[in-house]
């Protein structure tokens, strides 16, 4: 199966609503087309043209083939789900909008997914981890520290990070204005240790940069003066990471220690949800997880009547 043909006019439409109705990021639309196109290839191979002739037993079919051993794909779980869930929207859609007489999909489940904790590391940890970004007075150094301070001191995703302008970040309020998923915007405050990373960036570090490039407005440049894409920003973190001698650290530890170590400090979680630019509250629940595992933990550790003889 080939991931090139697209026979259904109906994903075109569906992907402009998605564009237009629900304000979907481009990588994210990405992924959605990318999706379709597996299911509109299967259906092809199965000698489907419309997307009405598909019934529920094609579309189990389906779920069964990304499941497959024999798949091309090689498919995780969660992203059988991701597709399943993809193609439901699909025919949900093209029900609604009176394109197909029924919706086939609409009893088919995506398979379960086992629940999978956001992980976050200790304060200390994180506090080395910043510290190993850049010790230099350097401007290359002064960026690196800024970026990992931003990180954790905002819980910005790394794509919002690299997107911000230096006009975003205000000194008189001490926050910064984070454009998140869907465009949305949300205003998150600079604690001191953020702030004062910043200050040192943006007075002896990114005029050095900026002079190198064309005067672009981003706020975090690469030495050439140009914006700092998601992969230098990841390369960034990589580093400090092997210098601070920590394991499986990514852009999402930071936004994970973020919101964790608020729960921990004591912060309400609709408080995080708004902080996290998350659209429900479920999933900002998630970290109270984390929370409570790590409240057992001490418990078990440090109560008499908990101790096991």
């Amino acid at each position: 199966m080939t991931a090139e043909r697209k026979p259904f006019p109906v994903i075109d439409m569906y992907l402009s609503h998605l564009r237009a109705e629900r304000s979907l990021a481009a990588n994210t639309l990405k992924a959605y087309g990318r999706d379709l196109r597996y299911y509109a290839d299967y259906l092809h191979s199965e000698h489907i043209a419309e997307l009405s002739a598909v019934h529920t037993r094609h579309v189990e079919a389906f779920a069964e083939y990304l499941q497959g051993k024999n798949s091309r794909l090689h498919l995780s779980r969660p992203s059988v789900a991701r597709i399943l869930a993809c193609v439901r929207g699909l025919h949900k859609f093209a029900f609604e909008e009176g394109k197909t007489k029924h919706n086939p999909a609409a009893e088919v489940k995506p398979p379960k997914i086992p629940l999978r904790l956001p992980k976050a590391v200790t304060v200390g940890e994180m506090q080395n981890l910043i510290e190993s970004a850049g010790a230099g007075d350097d401007p290359v150094s002064l960026r690196d520290r800024a970026l990992l301070e931003m990180l954790y001191g905002t819980g910005a995703r790394i794509s919002e990070a690299v997107s911000l302008s230096a006009e975003d970040i205000s000194r008189e309020t001490a926050s910064v204005m984070l454009l998140g998923k869907g465009g949305k915007e949300r205003i998150v405050p600079l604690g001191s240790y953020a702030l004062a990373a910043l200050d040192a960036y943006l007075v002896r570090g990114r005029p050095a940069l900026a002079a190198k490039g064309s005067g672009n407005p981003y706020l975090f440049l690469n030495k050439r003066g140009n914006p700092l894409s998601r992969q230098s920003a990841w390369e960034i973190i990589r580093r400090a990471a092997q210098r601070a001698h920590l394991r499986h650290i990514s852009p999402h530890t930071f936004r994970h220690s973020f919101a964790t170590h608020l729960l921990q400090g004591g912060a309400d979680i609709r408080v995080v949800q708004e902080l996290l630019g998350h659209a429900s509250v479920a999933t900002t629940q998630i970290y109270t997880k984390i929370t409570a595992e790590t409240i057992r933990e001490v418990y078990a550790t440090a109560h008499p009547r908990a101790l096991h003889t």
